[in-house]
């Protein structure tokens, strides 16, 4: 049944001439048929890149505003509609305004973990792998940093000659995570090498041999031989590794590090969404993606 629902979203891309960009948390069974299967960023320059009219984004909310700021002129659809992220939605634009206005030598950095809404206040963005480029490379010295308080913290640990305030924001499934989480899977697995997401928090990253993006981590693996690693992002990435490395040893840090959010999103969404029958298309006025997106083409110039 899986397999006949598979094919005939591939008869529709097809047919619509449309691309299905999936994000790596989301089911196996829709990574297949994705055209590019990746980081929420990593997917959405590669949407700006190909010819398609449609695309179709297997992920939250927020990934899709971002896949439509870099392609306005193409159809963007959400194909689960009520797939949001906590971390992207927890801050305001008018707390952030308010902040501009106590404190107006600040530039605003935020996480391309953020809604339209909020890029339309920050002045650049950043992704978990780009931060530490961008931020090194810009001239203020003053910086609010959100949404996320660990990533935040992550970058103000590198460059501790700036001036970072970090708010008390961040992703709930990596946030939760706790030193001892991470210690007791070393001793479970002590030939591992521990790969965490710096949306984790600081003490989980001091026990890591490695700390990167979802991209950084699956890259990390791509250039090493070592034959065991512990995962310490959500539950999926060890999954796609083990599929990918069936001679080597993936383990969860964790098994809390799951997304309820990213798993909204099901093969018959997709299936709907090219029907016409689901899914929902992101709009956004001309004037809107050209305030949105200038700290995403600022990232650009300072990576």
């Amino acid at each position: 049944m899986i397999k006949n629902i598979q094919e005939e979203i591939l008869r529709l891309k097809k047919e619509k001439n449309c691309c299905i960009l999936a994000h790596s948390y989301v089911a196996k069974e829709i990574t297949e048929i994705a055209d590019f299967v990746g980081d929420s960023f990593q997917l959405s320059a590669a949407a700006e890149k190909v010819d398609n009219n449609m695309i179709l984004f297997c992920g939250v909310h927020f990934m899709a505003e971002t896949a439509k700021l870099l392609s306005p002129d193409k159809k963007v659809v959400l194909a689960a509609p009520q797939a949001g992220c906590p971390m992207a939605e927890q801050f305001t634009p008018e707390e952030v305004e308010a902040f501009r206005k106590e404190h107006p030598d600040y530039a605003v950095v935020s996480y391309i973990n953020t809604t339209a809404a909020l890029k339309c206040v920050t002045d650049v963005c950043v992704t978990s792998a780009s931060a530490l480029n961008v931020v090194g490379n810009m001239e203020e010295q003053n910086i609010l940093f959100i949404p996320d308080i660990n990533l935040g913290s992550y970058v103000k640990e590198n460059f501790p000659e700036k001036n970072i305030v970090l708010w008390n924001g961040g992703c709930p499934i990596h946030g939760k995570m706790k030193a001892e989480d991470a210690i007791k899977a070393k001793k479970l697995h002590p030939d591992a090498l521990l790969l965490v997401h710096p949306e984790c928090p600081p003490e989980v990253c001091k026990e890591a041999d490695y700390i990167g993006s979802t991209g950084g981590i699956m890259k990390y693996v791509d250039e090493h031989e070592h034959k065991e690693y512990i995962i310490g992002t959500e539950i999926s990435i060890a999954e796609l590794l083990s599929y990918k490395y069936p001679d080597r040893c993936f383990y969860p840090m964790h098994k809390g590090l799951i997304c309820a959010d990213m798993k909204e999103t099901t093969l018959m969404d997709v299936y709907k969404a090219l029907l016409g029958t689901g899914g929902l298309e992101i709009e956004m006025s001309k004037e809107y993606v050209e305030k949105a997106s200038g700290c995403i083409r600022r990232m650009l110039e300072l990576n």
